[in-house]
């Protein structure tokens, strides 16, 4: 069974920075002059695919879009059209790249809110990011560590050349293929690129920096899928089809009484006009029974065994945290979503005017389009607890493909987009 990464209580919030200001001379050519970073895949540009990620892992507070000062303004725009098409619900801003990747960075620290205390560097050319790899940088970040970094063991063997020549071999044990995001305190990355701009020091990524004021970076697990498009043949990896072959599905069911406890959330929305509920989480009965049936859909089995409500670490854990654990368990065993159907049955609160922000709101903690969720309310005609009053009950049932056989379905007409 796939293991479940839970937060830590009291999880950071940290701001994304989204470089998206490289030039990508080494793939333009086979690119029709476009940087990787703007190449279309699946619908969207790449560094879209990595904000999505972004604000799936639900601990990322807000993304620094980086773009090119070179036609900064359509880009902007054109950020607003993907945000109008599909809110990412969580605010973000834009800031104008440099010269170099430092450069670019130290801009888009500039312009983060006041109040934030770490920060997460990503290159936008790496679409293949997981909310869980998002979580395991910003944990390590929360157990104290001013700098992180994933990374990856070495397989290949490594040699230094000069004028065609093999100088040395280097031991490949002690070597790491490092990817991002990276993670850091923004105080300490600011005085870190305050120091490479006094000094003249030019680095690759912004570990580095913190290396060479005598910090010590941590290191955790990267992805081997979460590959930086490059080279024209990384291209590829852009064109390969998941295999679809076997649908499956999965039905959850929750029920919270009221009372004092918890203030009202339905699919992460606050419901200020709901009586409160009692809880050991935070009491999302709507995200608690589509948590049950996405674990149903990948036959994990429920969300008790897996988050008992006994255990402290969920005291007023967010739901939407453990969603995400559900989801990126489900995606280990091979099951990625393609529909979600619920329904609220509550005599109160009357859930109409909040049905629409909380169905966009489930279709973005998805991945999916809004025209793949959907939401329904409804009464029990004052019958039973909740006709009573006395309490809210939900359903769900999430619909799945298993990526367990060779794929049955064609390849999809967006992936003509590159």
């Amino acid at each position: 069974m796939p293991e479940s990464s839970i937060p830590l209580p009291g999880q950071i919030k940290p701001w994304a920075i989204l470089l998206a200001a490289g030039q990508g001379s080494r793939l333009a050519a086979a690119a029709d002059g476009r940087a990787k970073q703007f190449l279309h895949w699946r619908g969207a540009p790449l560094y879209w695919h990595s904000a999505r990620a972004m604000s799936r892992s639900a601990v990322v507070a807000g993304i620094v879009f980086v773009f090119p000062q070179n036609g900064h303004a359509e880009h902007e725009e054109r950020l607003r059209e993907l945000h109008a098409a599909e809110d990412l619900g969580i605010p973000w801003l834009t800031a104008v790249g440099g010269e170099m990747r430092q450069d670019s960075v130290r801009n888009a620290l500039s312009v983060l809110p006041a109040d934030v205390r770490h920060v997460l560097i990503h290159d936008a050319a790496r679409p293949f990011l997981t909310p869980a790899l998002v979580r395991r940088v910003c944990e390590a970040l929360q157990r104290g560590a001013c700098g992180v970094i994933p990374a990856l063991p070495v397989t290949d063997t490594i040699k230094t050349v000069a004028d065609g020549l093999v100088t040395g071999t280097l031991p490949r044990q002690a070597l790491m293929a490092v990817q991002t995001p990276q993670g850091f305190s923004s105080d300490l990355l600011r005085q870190a690129h305050a120091h490479a701009r006094e000094t003249g020091l030019s680095v690759t990524d912004d570990a580095s920096l913190l290396e060479a004021l005598g910090h010590s970076v941590h290191v955790v697990e990267g992805e081997a899928a979460n590959v930086k498009i490059t080279n024209p043949d990384d291209l590829a990896l852009l064109q390969e089809a998941p295999a679809l072959p076997r649908p499956c599905t999965g039905m959850g069911y929750d029920v919270h009484r009221y009372g004092p406890g918890r203030p009202m959330r339905l699919g992460g929305i606050l419901i200020p006009a709901g009586p409160e509920v009692v809880a050991h989480s935070d009491g999302d009965v709507l995200l608690h029974a589509l948590t049950d049936a996405v674990l149903g859909c990948a036959g994990l089995g429920d969300i008790g065994q897996h988050f008992p409500d006994k255990d402290p670490r969920f005291d007023n854990i967010s739901s939407a945290l453990l969603l995400d654990q559900a989801l990126d368990m489900a995606r280990q065993a091979g099951v990625r979503l393609c529909h979600a159907d619920m329904t609220v049955v509550a005599q109160t609160p009357r859930l109409a005017p909040y049905r629409e922000e909380i169905r966009k709101n489930i279709a973005r903690l998805l991945a999916l389009p809004p025209a793949c969720v959907n939401l329904k309310a409804s009464t029990e005609e004052g019958l039973g607890f909740t006709g009573r009053a006395e309490g809210i009950k939900a359903y769900a049932a999430v619909t799945a493909w298993a990526q367990d056989c060779p794929a049955l379905v064609p390849p999809s007409p967006l992936q003509r987009d590159i």
